[in-house]
């Protein structure tokens, strides 16, 4: 099984995961399905309930060996936290589940707890072994291109219930203004409500900046289900 991995989460996400997971030739055991067994690497793509992604991680180290990574997203919470609920924090690779298949790098973060572990960075050979470039960034919620994403979609979610101009209007002047190969609520659709969301809450709880508070059509959209592409309708309608 060294060309396997406990995947751990739910939703559209984890579906998302788990095929890329398979196109590069991983085999990909569901978190519920997995009792013991030598694995390469655990993946949790959680960023919902913190209580239920801390069960299901200190769960799912007991089951696997000392020297197993676990990369963990980090959209939600950082990876300093969470290392902080586990018996071998070393182990512990905040990542960005995001748009894994499409792009080229995945970013990673390093838990205050590892920092001066000089094997840490072996963790990474598991990305580079897929063709991946594990891209180091600093341990905050959202890491880089997400958290970037998150605010540039929270803002046109503001512009949009204010009225400013429509979801249409706003993203054509993005792509337009700024080159973009897609307007922010585009990618929001892409990504998913839910994930824009955590991440929003993630910085607005660790930061406390006004900047990061979550616009309330987002919570809206969140509660009525409309995640976007995933469940055929979030800024835009889909069939």
């Amino acid at each position: 099984m060294e060309n396997s991995v406990v995947l751990i989460g739910s939703g559209p996400l984890f579906g998302k995961v788990k095929d890329t997971l398979n196109d590069y030739g991983v085999n990909v055991i569901p978190f519920a399905a997995f009792t013991l067994g030598d694995v390469r690497a655990v993946i949790d793509v959680e960023s919902g309930m913190t209580e239920t992604k801390k069960e299901h991680l200190v769960q799912v180290e007991r089951l696997v060996a000392s020297t197993v990574p676990v990369f963990t997203s980090t959209l939600h919470r950082t990876a300093t936290e969470i290392a902080s609920w586990m018996k071998h924090p070393e182990r512990v690779v905040g990542f960005s589940p995001l748009l894994l298949k499409e792009m080229h790098i995945v970013e990673v973060s390093c838990p205050l707890q590892a920092d001066q572990d000089p094997t840490w960075k072996q963790n990474l050979l598991f990305w580079t072994e897929l063709g991946k470039t594990a891209e180091v960034v600093g341990d905050e919620p959202g890491l880089v291109f997400p958290r970037t994403l998150a605010l540039l979609v929270n803002e046109a979610t503001f512009a949009l219930s204010e009225r400013i101009a429509s979801a249409e209007d706003i993203d054509l002047a993005m792509k337009k203004g700024t080159n973009f190969p897609f307007g922010p609520l585009e990618w929001a659709d892409a990504i998913g409500i839910d994930q824009v969301l955590a991440i929003l809450t993630g910085l607005y709880r660790e930061m406390g900046e006004e900047r990061y508070r979550p616009a309330p059509l987002l919570k809206k959209m969140m509660y009525a289900g409309y995640l976007g592409q995933a469940s055929g309708r979030g800024f835009y309608q889909y069939e």
